[in-house]
């Protein structure tokens, strides 16, 4: 493989690339070498930077792939992360919620977001998980704020709204606690974002914790000083 030559031309990686972590190649380093330090392929460095040949030279940036690890509820928004324009830069809090009700998904919130409450996006999250009533008990639903990288419509506060993501637990956690299966599709969740989805760790918050003395959300029985814990 090709050592890296002493140049300053620019990458090839973009920021919509997932999963990978940029890298600048160094003196000496090799697809080969990289290949092997981070555990990965020489096709899927290629792959990821659209390169044709192995060629790298010092002072480039590359995005090298991640090998991701399993999910058993978040499957499908890895999916559609990988596929989508992610403005990674733009998002600085991850938001938690309960719906305050145990009946619902995306698609009944969507309804009443959109045509009860006339919100002009409708579905003010960009993420809901499901209880087992009207969806699965832990399925993660995406919303189509996060698929178009859209600004939240969860909370009061503009700048949050702006930059935050919004992640809807169904139940009302005044009552009772989250499902095991919804607090394994959280913590996959959060995960997924902030360690592999976006470049920087978000501010990590409950509903109540942003719009204060507005809100018990996302509710008493939500272990959100357990959720501080790991994430702050």
């Amino acid at each position: 493989m090709a050592i890296a030559l002493a140049a300053g031309l620019p990458g090839l990686a973009t920021a919509n690339q997932l999963p990978g972590r940029k890298y600048l190649v160094k003196p000496g380093d090799t697809l080969s070498h990289l290949a092997l330090r981070f555990q990965t392929t020489v096709k899927g460095i290629q792959k990821a930077n659209g390169m044709k040949g192995d060629l790298i030279r010092i002072g480039q940036t590359l995005v090298i792939p991640i090998r991701l690890p399993k999910f058993k509820h978040i499957a499908k928004a890895v999916k559609l992360t990988q596929s989508i324009v992610l403005e990674a830069k733009r998002w600085k809090w991850i938001v938690a919620h309960h719906s305050g009700i145990e009946a619902g998904n995306a698609r009944a919130y969507e309804y009443y977001h959109r045509d009860v409450r006339r919100m002009r996006g409708g579905l003010a999250y960009h993420f809901v998980i499901g209880s087992g009533k009207d969806s699965g008990d832990g399925e993660v639903e995406i919303g189509s704020r996060w698929k178009y990288q859209q600004r939240g419509g969860h909370v009061q506060k503009t700048e949050v709204n702006d930059h935050g993501i919004g992640i809807c637990l169904v139940g009302n956690f005044q009552n009772r606690k989250p499902t095991v299966k919804q607090m394994e599709a959280f913590h996959e969740l959060m995960d997924f974002l902030q360690n592999i989805a976006l470049e920087k760790k978000c501010l990590f918050a409950g509903h109540k914790e942003i719009d204060l003395n507005h809100t018990v959300c996302p509710g008493q029985q939500f272990p959100l000083r357990e959720m501080h814990l790991k994430y702050d």
